[in-house]
């Protein structure tokens, strides 16, 4: 058989899931991913860190089976390592056996209605530019989860409460209760054309157990709303808000943050060519105010959102991206992305995509901007497989030049997957 025909066969997992279809009445599916990703970075966290490269893998088995119509119940086994790491490789990269999902889900056998879901899952809402489980990420941030909706024509009501879940190596992950997200998360589609919109209202709550450093706890309410509207021409729109307030140990907090995008399809040599632009920015801190004003990112999936290397989080930012895909071929594209970034206050810190601070200068003297990024990157599917490779370049600007000399940081990957 040739490659053409070959890619034209059906894929043997979807035959599997089937046969298992019409063997249970359509009760039980399989699922399996198995993932590599070999890496070289050269100046991680802005070249403060030695450079790396070691080839990551990553295995799931998972399985859902629904007995009855509105009943599921679901499972998936995950396991992660870190090849030629070079020193003992830390929980977010290698993860021997572990429950990455297990839940249970109550709903309406038309998915329209009351439903209720329980247990560990992966999750992500709107852009995932607050809450999102990273599929980049080597092992993937899960949830223990609590949620209750209403789904109809035009809305869905659900109410939340969820705790990221910690990788503990050898150990059997648990949840960090201390450190949960709670309150509503509402979507609303076509009622305005085929605009969608959300519209949410979350608290933050961590303590020292969950890893809250300062004095007291931190407790911080979101009010947001996100904006997808479709525009003439090929055109199109997205827009976010949210505002903060609430306590940093002992300090008000107020901040805020925004993102706008405008997107257009057109074509290049035939070819489909989607050019999206955008801004963003996060509040931060002066530390001369008595307050709290770094916007708090909650728990993203954080990949891309400001440089393919992840160097930089959603936090005391102003930002500006470029991302263009062109589609060679249906299932092959080409994304060539530009970053430029300054900081919001001068006085605050440059934060990782974890939200963590990593340096400032204390009297503002450093600059404000933060550096560019250029980035390439390709990827190619076919019957469940992709390929993926790509480069990343990030050039400091006076900020880090001028606290990290020498800095430099570049990505080079490439990576394999199978999963159905």
């Amino acid at each position: 058989m040739g490659f053409a025909a070959a890619l034209s066969a059906q894929d043997p997992s979807t035959e599997l899931n089937t046969l298992l279809s019409e063997h249970t009445r359509g009760m039980l599916q399989l699922s399996a991913e198995v993932r590599q990703r070999f890496e070289d970075r050269t100046g991680m966290v802005f070249g403060r860190d030695r450079d790396l490269s070691a080839d990551y893998f990553r295995l799931r088995i998972g399985a859902t089976f629904k007995p009855l119509k509105w009943l599921k119940v679901s499972a998936l086994m995950q396991d992660t390592r870190a090849a030629a790491y070079g020193a003992p490789p830390p929980g977010n990269v290698k993860d021997p056996v572990d429950l990455q999902e297990g839940y249970v889900e109550l709903f309406a056998p038309n998915q329209k209605g009351l439903g209720f879901n329980f247990g560990r899952q992966m999750i992500n809402y709107g852009d995932t530019r607050i809450i999102g489980s990273p599929q980049w990420a080597y092992t993937a941030r899960t949830w223990d989860t609590a949620r209750l909706y209403h789904v109809s024509k035009h809305l869905k009501a659900e109410v939340l409460m969820i705790s990221p879940v910690q990788t503990r190596g050898t150990e059997f992950n648990r949840p960090v209760l201390g450190d949960r997200l709670w309150g509503t998360y509402n979507t609303v589609k076509d009622v305005f054309g085929k605009t969608l919109f959300d519209v949410y209202v979350l608290r933050h709550d961590q303590n020292r157990i969950g890893g809250f450093t300062g004095t007291g706890r931190l407790g911080i309410n979101a009010f947001g709303s996100r904006w997808a509207i479709p525009l003439p021409k090929n055109f199109r729109l997205t827009l976010e808000g949210i505002a903060q307030n609430g306590k940093v140990g002992a300090l008000p907090h107020r901040a805020g943050a925004w993102v706008g995008l405008v997107g257009y399809k057109t074509t290049l040599f035939g070819k489909p060519l989607d050019l999206a632009n955008e801004y963003k920015y996060a509040s931060g801190t002066d530390p001369n105010s008595g307050r709290s004003s770094t916007f708090d990112q909650f728990y993203p999936a954080a990949h891309d959102k400001l440089g393919h290397v992840d160097l930089i989080g959603w936090r005391n930012v102003h930002n500006v991206r470029s991302l263009n895909t062109l589609s060679l071929k249906k299932r092959w594209q080409m994304i060539l992305m530009y970053n430029n970034t300054w900081l919001a206050n001068s006085r605050d810190a440059v934060y990782s995509t974890a939200g963590r601070a990593l340096f400032r200068s204390a009297d503002g003297s450093a600059g404000r901007h933060v550096g560019q990024e250029l980035d390439l990157y390709t990827n190619y599917q076919a019957m469940g497989f992709t390929i993926a490779t790509g480069v990343g370049r990030f050039f400091p600007g006076e900020f880090v030049r001028r606290l990290v000399p020498g800095a430099h940081s570049m990505l080079l990957y490439i990576s394999t997957s199978y999963g159905f």
